[in-house]
């Protein structure tokens, strides 16, 4: 029977868990760590490996409409430029005026107390600090231990200068004022936060032996922009039409000011990113006449060709829901956000975000966004090159058109434009292209993060529950009850007496055969309950014990069977050997 936990504790027993079986390990963990890097274990390179698998086997090898592409982390800096990210890539950052950390704006918590300033702080070796300090003394917080946590906090940002924190004298103390609910405090320190400001989240390198103002250069923010600025040569080497995507699986790097809740927000990461280029919908309604339009129960099991932006957007919403089912992660822990107008980005039409309930509360694991044609428009204009598609379907449409007709589309489509500020001449425009059969194409992005869909998988796997041994003994098991698809090793192989050679020998031959075609972990050391409980815990869906009866020794027919073991519901039965690998296939693939 499954036990509950609250979240922090098993958010606690989770990290717990993947640093002990080599899950997750802190990056540079011997020298004191590096904030918001984390580095993966076997088990974890296994995990990560898998997902990226099964995504990529989602996205392309079992679709006709989407290719892929491996591209740089680091670009012409120019990409950057054209995609905004040079000027607005940046969260609003605040500052402790007390320690000088820093803390995202929209990350600080209404904290109430008794504000607190002091006039400046010196310590007995005749060091002196001729500053006024503000901080928060906290609801509930005794004075003597606040003043204790000040000097504590002085001599951590002043370094050994200050001499011991306790012989720190604080000045001229005077409680200013009580405050409720306030933001101006930050989270850790209490210390008076000062004034927001944008912090460029791109990570600067130069590329070159100068290292110059001219040779910067940046660690990729996002994958993206790598899709948009290779589309033209993707078109021009492969047979794709128009609608397509170009996917990618790949590492980037955002400086986060304050990366948190374990490998959930880091600044490396791999994010796994679709572009899917579309007609915009004034073509759609050239070639058919009318553009498709949403209603409850419309059919988004396959495309149609009728299709415009929302339908196509809704159905990459139903495309991810149903890959998340398929490797473990269901509508009961799922949830949807639809986001406002005033939320989207100035260029996107929609732009849902699919939540995953986290043990720290419910956050963004993918965001599917229809980005209308600003990313590819934006790189035609910064790099003089054209990125216009021509579509045969719609030339040929509008070859049949008579003058009158495409007059009148013209003033439907000018009449239809959401900025009513558009110039007429805007509108003549676009519609001229496409008369030609061109058009920059529209595109739906939907956009995951690896190591946020890994950190979910882990914390949907992770269960405890209490059971009791074959001698009547209770003992709490822990498992992760991985997607048999996304499970780090498929399948454990014990010899039920590692001192029984023929045993052991049999063993070995199932895991040869069954090492081509999966992950295979071989186990002979402890009692076979204490090796189940071992593969229990780090999530291996199969267990097969190799016994006297594999031998012979139970009759006949119990020769060339094994105990196959489910780790679920720890159920056991009897297989013949040559049905083994054909039964795994069919539950792990």
């Amino acid at each position: 029977m499954s036990q509950p936990t609250s979240n922090e504790s098993r958010m606690e027993k989770l990290v717990s868990l993947c640093k002990r079986r080599g899950i997750i390990y802190q990056s540079s963990e011997i020298y004191g760590g590096i904030g918001g890097f984390w580095d993966y274990g076997p088990l974890g390179a296994e995990l990560k490996r898998n997902l990226r698998d099964t995504w990529w086997r989602a996205m392309t090898r079992q679709r006709d409409d989407v290719v892929g592409l491996d591209a740089t982390i680091i670009m012409h800096p120019a990409v950057w430029r054209a995609s905004g990210h040079v000027d607005t890539f940046a969260d609003m950052m605040r500052e402790c005026t007390l320690t000088n950390k820093r803390v995202r704006a929209d990350h600080v918590e209404p904290q109430s107390g008794s504000v607190m300033r002091f006039t400046g702080a010196r310590g007995s070796n005749g060091w002196t600090l001729d500053r006024e300090l503000t901080v928060l003394m906290r609801q509930g917080e005794h004075i003597e231990s606040f003043r204790k946590r000040v000097r504590l906090l002085v001599a951590q940002n002043v370094g050994t200068a200050s001499g011991k924190p306790e012989e720190i004298e604080l000045l001229g103390e005077e409680r200013v004022s009580v405050t409720e609910g306030s933001i101006d405090f930050h989270p850790e320190t209490g210390g008076a936060l000062n004034e927001a400001r944008p912090f460029n989240l791109m990570l600067r390198t130069y590329v070159g032996p100068t290292a110059t103002e001219n040779d910067i250069a940046y660690l990729r923010p996002e994958t993206a922009q790598a899709i948009f600025a290779q589309f033209k040569n993707v078109c021009d080497s492969t047979r794709v039409k128009v609608p397509f995507g170009i996917c990618q699986i790949g590492k980037a790097f955002r400086n986060e000011v304050t990366p948190k809740n374990f490998t959930f927000r880091s600044r490396e990461f791999e994010q796994m990113e679709l572009e899917f280029f579309i007609k915009p919908d004034e073509a759609v309604k050239l070639i058919h006449g009318s553009v498709a339009a949403w209603s409850e129960g419309v059919d988004l099991s396959e495309p149609k060709p009728d299709w415009g932006w929302d339908l196509w957007h809704r159905y990459w919403v139903a495309q991810r829901t149903a890959y998340y089912a398929s490797i473990g992660l269901g509508q009961d822990v799922l949830d949807y956000y639809w986001q406002e107008k005033a939320d989207l980005a100035h260029y996107a039409r929609a732009c849902v975000d699919i939540l995953y309930k986290f043990p720290f509360g419910t956050d963004e694991l993918e965001g599917i966004a229809a980005r209308g044609n600003f990313d590819l428009t934006q790189h035609q204009t910064h790099s003089g090159k054209q990125l216009e598609y021509f579509d045969e379907e719609l030339k040929a449409a509008c070859d049949a058109m008579s003058e009158e007709q495409k007059a009148t589309f013209i003033e439907e489509t000018h009449a239809a434009r959401t900025r009513q500020e558009t110039p007429r001449e805007e509108t003549e425009g676009f519609c001229a292209k496409l008369f030609k059969g061109l058009y920059v194409p529209h595109v739906i992005e939907p956009s995951a993060g690896l190591d946020r869909l890994a950190l979910a998988i882990l914390a949907s796997a992770y269960d405890e529950e209490q059971v009791t041994d074959e001698k009547g003994k209770s003992e709490t098991r822990t498992v992760l009850r991985f997607h048999p698809r996304v499970a780090p090793v498929k399948v454990g192989v014990f010899p039920l007496l590692k001192n029984k050679p023929e045993l052991v020998a049999k063993a070995k031959e199932i895991v040869a055969l069954l090492r081509p075609h999966m992950s295979v972990f071989y186990d002979e050391t402890a009692a076979i309950g204490r090796r189940y409980r071992r593969q229990d815990e780090v999530g291996t869906p199969f267990g097969v014990t190799i016994d006297f009866e594999t031998l012979g020794e139970g009759g006949p027919e119990m020769k060339e069977t094994v105990t196959l073991r489910e780790r679920d519901s720890m159920e056991q039965r009897r297989i013949p050997i040559e049905e083994l690998l054909p039964f795994l296939l069919g539950r792990i693939l």
